[in-house]
């Protein structure tokens, strides 16, 4: 996870869009530390959906590219 952390990281130093807390995190600490924070996030995203029995719903902000 920390791999495709990393590169929704690098994508977003491209341009993509990305919501505002990694942008402000990418300003105040290494690269890899937000990798490692955004990997976590998405693991505990995965993991409430499969406690929960859930489908994942992006949120809007990340649709619109």
């Amino acid at each position: 996870m920390i791999v495709g952390a990393t590169s929704i990281i690098k994508l977003a130093k491209r341009g993509l869009k990305v919501p505002l807390w990694i942008r402000t995190m990418l300003q105040r600490r290494p690269v890899k530390v937000v990798s490692v924070a955004l990997a976590n996030k998405i693991a505990r995203t995965i993991w409430a959906l499969l406690v929960r029995g859930g489908i994942y719903q992006a949120p809007t902000a990340m649709l619109k590219s």
